[in-house]
């Protein structure tokens, strides 16, 4: 059993994040995500949130294009903040990362909840 020591923080950890590919298989990708406490994860949603409303463009009509682009740049702003880098051949930049969020939305999904799932609850499990 792991010896429990305060105030000795790690600065990142890994973890394998598994998710569904489009045609039914599976895949994973090795993330290095940057180590947050509960408080500094719930400041870094707040910023995540605040971004967000500041961006809202005015409403001229709905178009899902629009939407699809917002979001995928919503995520991979998300991920540029919480991940360090990953086991991908392609390097981990926000390009690539806005590549996975609009190819395989389900990485990008997997990727973020691993990450609030270790920083708010303290595990990560299959």
């Amino acid at each position: 059993m792991a010896k429990i020591a305060l105030g000795k923080r790690p600065t990142s950890f890994k973890h394998v994040v598994k998710f569904p590919m489009l045609d039914g298989g599976e895949a994973a990708i090795e993330i290095t995500y940057k180590y947050r406490t509960r408080k500094e994860f719930g400041a870094f949603i707040d910023e995540v949130f605040a971004s967000s409303k500041e961006e809202r463009p005015a409403d001229d009509g709905f178009s899902w294009a629009a939407l699809m682009e917002k979001t995928g740049s919503a995520n991979a702003d998300y991920v540029m903040q919480a991940v360090e880098g990953w086991n991908l051949d392609e390097a981990f930049t926000r390009e690539n990362v806005q590549q996975l969020a609009d190819e395989l939305p389900a990485a990008i999904t997997a990727i973020m909840d691993a990450y609030r799932n270790a920083i708010t609850q303290g595990r990560l499990g299959n």
